[in-house]
């Protein structure tokens, strides 16, 4: 961020960056590990902008927990800015995978610095497209994201919209990009349609 920009006010330390661009790449990082042997290991990611690195994230889970609840396991996520500073903390408990159990409902808590909650990410029930709701840190509802309807996303990107509580305005994207076939690590952008958000 260069010296003549002011971080909007209320802005948590080490995110003021974030409010100068419109949008971030996150790509898992592969572990050699995982791929000989098959078994899970923490997830690791590169979180960038159109010029670099400017975040780094890593996954905190114990190996049983990672190989026995597979995508649905609880984990801490830490992601840490380039000054080594640890700038974003996303807390999952462990919930059910099946849309027949609306009482299980995935739930991401974000803090922004570590200890401090700014919001929530939670999913909505819906028979056949994802969901999620994003919260403030007093749990008010924010913004929609609404993903494609499921099982099409074989051989393509996966996008999910970022949209306004009416649905009616569409403010981003999220866009889980294809690999290729074989390939197992993720690669994510994330725009924003205005960076004023």
């Amino acid at each position: 961020m260069d010296a003549s920009t002011t971080p909007p006010s209320g802005c948590p330390p080490g995110l003021e960056y974030l409010s100068q661009i419109d949008q971030i790449l996150v790509h898992q990082q592969i572990e050699l590990l995982e791929v000989i042997t098959g078994f899970e290991t923490n997830n690791k990611y590169e979180i960038k902008n159109s010029f670099g690195q400017i975040y780094s994230a890593a996954e905190d889970t114990d190996c049983c927990t990672r190989n026995c609840c597979g995508a649905s396991r609880p984990f801490t996520m830490r992601i840490i800015d380039n000054m080594g500073q640890e700038a974003i903390t996303l807390e999952r408990p462990l919930r059910c995978d099946s849309r027949c159990c609306p009482c299980c409902l995935q739930e991401i808590e974000v803090h922004a610095p570590p200890r401090v909650p700014v919001g929530y990410v939670t999913q909505t029930r819906h028979p056949c497209l994802p969901r999620f709701t994003i919260q403030n840190e007093r749990r008010e509802d924010a913004l929609k994201v609404i993903g494609p309807c499921v099982g099409c996303s074989c051989c393509a990107d996966v996008d999910f919209e970022i949209k306004s509580l009416d649905e009616e305005t569409t403010v981003g994207k999220i866009s889980k990009q294809w690999t290729g076939f074989g390939e197992r690590h993720l690669q994510m952008l994330i725009a924003l349609v205005s960076s004023s958000l």
